[in-house]
């Protein structure tokens, strides 16, 4: 959904760059495990992507993150968390990726907008009272 055009990508203000960064992410992992629907995964993102100019300044490896949002642009950098020492074969294959302000403009954003969530004019119903719990009122 990142890059699809119908998702994600059309906010995405350096998708060039930044998918680019994806995909040769995925490909990193293709190579440390061999897969051909991973294979065919990343021919399919490569499709969604325009071509890009990344001259002698790009690094490829930190790639913001430019995403258009009604509150300004927003500059999101990323880091992943793998369990690659994991016993579990299911945990070994999991990574979590993080988004994290890469300015203070980005950071500002996202707290007004945190903020704003926690308001109780944005709360479409009340808090549900707590029941009483009859082993601490004696009830």
């Amino acid at each position: 959904m990142a890059l699809h055009p119908d998702g994600l990508a059309r906010r995405v203000q350096n998708l060039p760059e930044w998918g680019r960064h994806v995909t040769e992410s995925l490909r990193g992992k293709a190579l440390r495990s061999p897969d051909t629907r991973l294979d065919e995964f990343i021919a399919e993102l490569e499709s969604y992507l325009p071509e890009a100019d990344l001259g002698p300044d790009h690094l490829g490896f930190a790639v913001p993150l430019r995403l258009s949002s009604p509150d300004g642009e927003l500059r999101l950098i990323t880091t992943i968390t793998s369990f690659a020492t994991a016993v579990d074969i299911t945990l070994s294959e999991l990574s979590l990726e993080a988004f994290l302000p890469a300015d203070d403009q980005t950071a500002e954003i996202l707290r007004s907008r945190a903020e704003q969530r926690r308001t109780p004019s944005n709360q479409r119903f009340a808090p549900a009272a707590r029941p009483k719990n009859p082993a601490t009122t004696g009830g």
